[in-house]
């Protein structure tokens, strides 16, 4: 077991940046926190295991010995790695390898069914919206260049395991997708009367800064009271709805 105690050390430095955007995207590594999903991820394992990390008086859960590197560090770096503050094993995974869509790509692309697009900057909206991706059988889902990291740690937990399961992929600028795209807008159809085609991709749009203007598609979700919702309560009860209407 090697153990370190220095925050100059190299590998501290190098597992300390898969908490940042930048980090998990040179490593190509994430770290998964948390005792549940780490319970569940080690029963139905379906990533590489490349370290484990303990805090001082852990015990490492990982038993394949020589598989896996397990590293104990001192109480203050590893509160450092446990940005979530689980205080339990923290373990750093390989990322899946995510297919890349160019907007070229998108010109003749074809949903399997309804595919949602997400541009959501916000890392625990981000995570939230893939977990009611995968409860309402999305079957693929397309990040924008605006969207934050899936596999930052807050996306991760906020998914509540979703992101390790929902087929994901990276896509160009929202700018970019095409004009045929349905979006979530508050100026759209009421979404009890839109007709839901077979496929196509729902686009929805982070608070504030709205959707591009040239989507013809538009659906509304009416409210009373409020001006608009929360992107996540907005994208689910759509998901619920495209659901309910697919089923009948």
């Amino acid at each position: 077991m090697l153990k370190i105690e220095s925050a100059q050390n190299d590998t501290f430095k190098r597992l300390l940046s898969l908490t940042t955007s930048k980090g998990l995207k040179q490593e190509g590594q994430f770290l998964l926190s948390g005792e549940k999903l780490i319970r569940e991820f080690l029963t139905h394992s379906n990533l590489k295991i490349v370290h484990e990390l303990l805090g001082s008086r852990m015990e490492p859960l990982t038993s394949r010995a020589g598989e896996v590197s397990v590293i104990q560090f001192s109480a203050e770096l590893f509160t450092q790695l446990d940005v979530l503050g689980t205080n339990f094993n923290i373990l750093v995974l390989e990322q899946p390898q995510l297919p890349t869509l160019k907007s070229a790509d998108l010109k003749d692309y074809k949903p399997q069914g309804i595919e949602v697009v997400l541009p959501v900057g916000d890392p625990g909206n981000l995570g939230a919206l893939l977990r009611s991706c995968e409860a309402f059988a999305v079957p693929r889902v397309i990040l924008t260049q605006e969207a934050a990291h899936p596999f930052l740690p807050k996306a991760v937990k906020a998914s509540a395991g979703s992101v390790l399961r929902l087929p994901l992929a990276y896509g160009p600028a929202l700018s970019e997708f095409p004009v045929s795209c349905i979006a979530l807008d508050s100026s759209g159809t009421r979404i009890e009367d839109f007709k839901w085609p077979d496929q196509g991709l729902l686009v929805v749009g982070e608070e504030g800064q709205g959707l591009p203007p040239h989507f013809k598609q538009c659906i509304s979700i009416p409210t009373h009271g409020v001006e608009s919702l929360n992107v996540v309560v907005a994208a689910s009860i759509a998901l619920f709805c495209r659901s309910r209407a697919h089923k009948k």
